[in-house]
């Protein structure tokens, strides 16, 4: 059990902070995309809308 827990757990170490290090990329290019400005505008405003 402890060599497969070692093995498991390193693999975790390495190979997860790549996924989430090219996840978090993904996100951040998708949030800064110039197409999606009018929609965090439109919610930034919402807040002040009196409806």
């Amino acid at each position: 059990m402890p060599d497969t827990y070692r093995a498991v757990a390193e693999f975790a170490q390495s190979w997860g902070l790549l996924y989430f290090f090219a996840v978090f990329v993904v996100v951040v290019l998708l949030v800064m995309r110039p197409s999606r400005k009018q929609r965090y505008d439109r919610a930034a405003r919402l807040p002040l809308n009196e409806d």
